[in-house]
């Protein structure tokens, strides 16, 4: 962990004076380090306390933006009811009352059932062939998991994406140690649109790890900051090295807020 850099610091210091700030977060590699078990995933207790300080500031509202479905991603985030929550990567949204916000589940016709057996089938497949790979399976699609692959992870991957190209209308994302397909086309990008106008914010703040947290960077405004958590490209202003910094970040803010 390099800390957070002063241009950074300088960044977030200046939060203190914009009106209604969104801060929107992803949550595995952001929030909560990465776990061979999902559903072990927890936030670092010092981020959890620096969102709950956020949670309860005038003008200042907080977001979990996940690739989780929403069931899971309550589960191992444990959101205080006032958080705005976007599951499935933007097809499931959830809003507190006072949003006045309707939710939006991952619902499906018939035709997209049928798509989804079709790309569950053929992740399983897959997973039955190389050691430690497993499929998750979600409401709206399924994740080929390839963390435990025991150096056969690229494999398990390139015969996933080759399995998914014969399925018609599966929208597939590669992540961290992931294949994710989905009947739905939903993305963060709008996941964050939704939030904005949800909020009313004047300013958003977005912080994740993930090739597919790009789509939500690719949607801020020139008044917006950017975080990018961890080595790869980005389309963010700035990066910092993994959780622990992201702690920092929002212990910061919380800070320059009060």
């Amino acid at each position: 962990m390099t800390g957070l850099g002063p241009e950074l610091r300088t960044r977030v210091g200046k939060l203190a004076r914009v009106g209604h700030l969104l801060v929107a977060l992803d949550f595995d590699g952001t929030l909560a380090p990465f776990t061979d078990v999902p559903d072990e995933a927890r936030a670092l207790p010092a981020s959890a306390r620096a969102i709950d300080v956020l949670a309860a500031l005038t003008d200042t509202d907080v977001a979990l933006i996940s690739g989780r479905e929403l069931t899971s991603l309550r589960r191992v985030a444990a959101p205080g009811e006032h958080t705005l929550l976007v599951g499935s990567h933007g097809a499931e949204r959830w809003a507190p009352e006072e949003f006045d916000a309707e939710a939006t589940q991952a619902e499906l016709t018939k035709p997209q059932r049928k798509v989804l057996a079709a790309t569950q089938a053929a992740l399983e497949a897959v997973a039955e062939r190389f050691d430690g790979v497993w499929v998750e399976p979600k409401p709206a699609g399924a994740v080929l998991h390839t963390r435990l692959a025991a150096g056969q992870g690229e494999q398990a991957t390139q015969a996933a994406l080759r399995a998914l190209a014969k399925v018609k209308g599966a929208h597939v994302r590669e992540g961290k140690d992931v294949i994710e397909a989905s009947v739905l086309g939903a993305d963060k990008g709008q996941g964050l649109i939704w939030l904005r106008e949800v909020s009313d914010a004047a300013v958003v703040l977005f912080v994740g790890d993930d090739r597919t947290d790009e789509d939500a960077f690719a949607v801020l405004r020139k008044q917006d900051v950017g975080i990018k958590v961890g080595p790869g490209p980005t389309q963010a202003e700035f990066r910092v090295d993994g959780p622990g910094d992201v702690a920092d970040l929002l212990q910061l803010l919380a800070d320059v807020r009060e």
